[in-house]
């Protein structure tokens, strides 16, 4: 058609699961229907793209340096859960039964994608293990149930192992293959409740 129905098709198949014919269905959806529903899009994008960075301590989202999650004084700072993604740590957060803070990877081991320890921050957690202010007594591997969630799950148990820090893994509740975000609660407060040694 022309170069910005090309850019926004383009840009719109950077969406996980949209490919071609997805991206312009969401396209002619965009500009088709009321304009002013895709122009607060547009700035809602634009403003979480300008005020929304990574908290310095969890990496998940944050507009400020810390987080809300970590600069509460209510967390339990001995147990730190390790998750995939800021979905992921949401969907935790909603069954209320874990009280101890989270580390976000922002990805998991893709050699594929080229996902690297180095890409998803391994050595951020690592620094944030160490140097944290009270001791971690326990740390939960809350990575989805995936190959590359299992995989990753696995470097990170041997990168964990080096500082004798009681390791737990969610417990089988989750369904193989299941992600996180998209379980009932139930399913997710099960998992956290019946966690095993790793």
């Amino acid at each position: 058609m022309n170069n910005h129905w090309d850019e926004l098709i383009s840009a719109l198949q950077c969406l996980p699961h949209v490919g071609k014919r997805s991206a312009q269905r969401i396209a002619f959806h965009l500009l088709a229907n009321k304009r002013q529903h895709s122009k607060k899009l547009a700035d809602s994008l634009n403003d979480a793209l300008a005020n929304l960075g990574n908290c310095r301590l969890c990496n998940n989202f944050s507009p400020e340096e810390i987080c809300n999650v970590c600069s509460n004084p209510k967390r339990n700072n001995s147990k730190l859960c390790i998750v995939e993604s800021p979905m992921d740590l949401i969907a935790i957060e909603q069954t209320h039964k874990f009280d101890g803070l989270y580390y976000v990877l922002m990805g998991v081991l893709s050699p594929i994608d080229g996902t690297t320890p180095t890409s998803i921050g391994f050595s951020k957690l690592e620094k944030r293990i160490v140097n944290a202010q009270t001791k971690i007594d326990e740390i939960i591997l809350a990575t989805n149930f995936t190959n590359e969630g299992e995989t990753t799950a696995y470097v990170l148990s041997e990168l964990i192992a080096n500082h004798k820090i009681k390791l737990t893994r969610l417990a089988h509740g989750v369904p193989v293959g299941g992600e996180i975000e998209y379980l009932d609660l139930g399913t997710i407060a099960r998992a956290l409740i019946d966690r095993q040694k790793y």
